[in-house]
């Protein structure tokens, strides 16, 4: 009787951290803390690939499929950014972004688990591209995300659904 009761308190603890993300679609006045989500998160892996981009340059990479971003919220405050592609054969993660604060914490396993959940409804793979040098990748190894493809900058990986 005490392990049910473990297992149902367990699950009502994750149930609570899982609660504490939300997700709400980005509007314009977001592009602020975009660019600084993009400069904090990416500047350091973008500079290691030999890719210096100005403001401008950052700006046009926020607002290439700006209607499929999504902020990212933790405990109601805006800690990230998520940018699905739906298509008919994939979901296609075009950015996945988190403040450095809030990496390392687990936050981004959830979302990834969320996301590969979708997928699973969806009866869909997930692809996406992550630059050769960046640490998210072994993020992405942990979930069973393989390695299709790659070239001089970025790693093409996919993640297949179970049928």
């Amino acid at each position: 009787m005490s392990s049910i009761k473990q297992v149902s308190e367990s699950n009502s603890a994750s149930q609570k951290r899982a609660a504490i993300i939300s997700f709400r679609r980005a509007i314009p006045n977001d592009r602020a803390f975009l660019l600084t989500l993009r400069k904090t998160s990416m500047d350091a892996n973008l500079k290691a690939a030999g890719i210096y981009l100005n403001d401008h340059s950052h700006m046009q990479r926020i607002d290439e499929f700006f209607s499929d971003s999504h902020i990212i919220l933790y405990q109601n405050n805006t800690i990230g950014l998520l940018k699905l592609g739906l298509f008919s054969d994939k979901i296609h993660l075009r950015q996945f972004q988190l403040l450095p604060a809030y990496q390392g914490l687990g936050i981004g396993s959830r979302i990834l688990g969320l996301v590969k959940r979708k997928a699973q409804e969806k009866q869909l793979n997930i692809t996406l591209n992550v630059l050769l040098n960046n640490p998210a990748k072994a993020l992405y190894l942990r979930h069973d995300f393989v390695v299709i493809d790659s070239n001089e900058l970025e790693f093409q990986m996919r993640w297949q659904w179970l049928k």
